[in-house]
């Protein structure tokens, strides 16, 4: 059985899922677009894990979408996106918030008929290590 550690940008959450991944989601809906700012979320699931927060389980905030079931649980001070369990007992872990190294790869791309317009031209722009000179 797996074991992950996570935590939000500021350092204020910390988390431990106890599981394994059995698939990887990169989502490209227009909730997830709208949540994360950019073009998809990638999330990752764990239908038999437990989640344990470490600490600042009282700065994660859960927002619900009226009307729908697309939920998004996020660290109250700097936003990052934080970890949750679904209605189904699910562990949901959203892939970059996590310390540790994963192995489990892509499982599939969901939503692409709302992919963003600018998606496509993402591989064609060059590349730098860091941020660009001016």
């Amino acid at each position: 059985m797996g074991s992950y550690c996570g935590s939000c940008l500021c350092g204020t959450v910390k988390f431990k899922v106890s599981g394994d991944f059995d698939s990887f989601y990169v989502c490209h809906c227009r909730y997830c677009q709208k949540g994360t700012g950019s073009t998809f979320a990638a999330n990752l699931f764990s239908p038999a894990g437990s989640l344990l927060w470490l600490s600042g389980e009282d700065a994660v905030t859960c927002f619900t979408l009226p009307g729908t079931a697309h939920r998004k649980s996020f660290c109250r001070h700097c936003g990052s996106a934080m970890p949750g369990v679904e209605d189904s007992g699910e562990v949901l872990v959203p892939a970059g918030s996590l310390d540790t190294d994963i192995v489990i790869k892509p499982t599939a791309n969901i939503y692409k008929a709302s992919c963003a317009q600018w998606e496509a031209d993402i591989t064609a722009a060059p590349g730098f290590a860091t941020l660009p000179e001016s």
